[in-house]
C-alpha cells in the first residue's frame, strides 16, 4: 500500500512538474486534492488510522519498557552476584599473595 501511494504521488508530482497545461491545470489539481482530503470519508479513515497508530505506539512503548525493566533486573542481579564473586576472587588472590609473595622467587 505504501509503495502504491509513493508511486501515485510521484506520478502526480511528475505530471505537475512536466505539464504544459500551466497554472490553471495546477490549480484544478490542487482544488481536487483538497476536496478529496476534506471529504468526510477520508477524514474518518484518517482518524481511524491515527487512533490505531496511537494504540500501536502505546503498546509498543509498553512492551519495550517491560523488556528494558526485565533486562535491567537481570543485569542488576548479575552485578550483585558478580560483586560477590569479585570479592571472593579478590580474597582468594590476597590469600595467595600472602602465601607466595611475587618477589620470593
Amino acid at each position: 500500500m505504501r509503495g502504491r501511494l509513493i508511486f501515485i504521488s510521484g506520478v502526480g508530482i511528475g505530471y505537475v512538474l512536466g505539464t504544459r497545461a500551466g497554472r490553471e491545470r495546477f490549480d484544478q489539481m490542487v482544488a481536487q486534492a483538497r476536496k478529496f482530503w476534506e471529504s468526510p470519508t477520508v477524514q474518518e479513515a484518517a482518524g481511524v488510522v491515527q487512533a490505531q497508530a496511537n494504540r500501536m505506539y502505546d503498546q509498543g512503548k509498553q512492551v519495550v519498557s517491560d523488556q528494558v525493566h526485565k533486562i535491567g533486573a537481570k543485569n542488576g542481579r548479575a552485578l550483585e552476584e558478580g560483586d560477590d564473586a569479585d570479592k571472593e576472587e579478590s580474597l582468594e588472590t590476597a590469600i595467595r599473595r600472602t602465601q607466595f609473595p611475587a618477589n620470593a622467587f
